[in-house]
């Protein structure tokens, strides 16, 4: 069993920046692709980046390239999502997702999920 638990997110003015922190226990690390979703209010959750378990192979959704990082610290089992320039449209529950081995953008590929935060971007 793989526990998930993201932490980081709050509120945060157009413009600014957050970074959410997702730490794994359970399982070693480092045989995981990652993922990042978000769900806003009354929409599907939506796939927000991807790193393979190495970290040396990353995919980002259109709406967040250039301002948006996905990384890895496998010492650490913990995976980032470093957001920039953050829009009110980024306000979102945000989740990790694990998925042995291999990295996917397909959601029900995933085997586990973190419990999400929440990122408020002001106007």
């Amino acid at each position: 069993q793989v526990q998930l638990v993201e932490s980081g997110g709050g509120l945060v003015q157009a413009g600014g920046s957050l970074r959410l922190s997702c730490a794994a226990s359970g399982t070693t690390f480092g045989t995981y692709a990652m993922g990042w979703y978000r769900q806003a209010p009354g929409k599907q959750r939506e796939l927000v980046a991807t790193i393979s378990s190495g970290g040396r192979s990353t995919n980002y959704a259109d709406f967040v390239k250039g301002r948006f990082a996905i990384s890895r610290d496998n010492a650490k089992n913990t995976v980032y999502l470093q957001m920039n320039s953050l829009k009110p449209e980024d306000t979102a529950v945000y989740y990790c997702a694990a998925r042995y081995l291999q990295a996917t953008t397909t959601e029900g590929e995933y085997d586990y999920w973190g419990q999400g935060t929440q990122v408020t971007v002001s106007s």
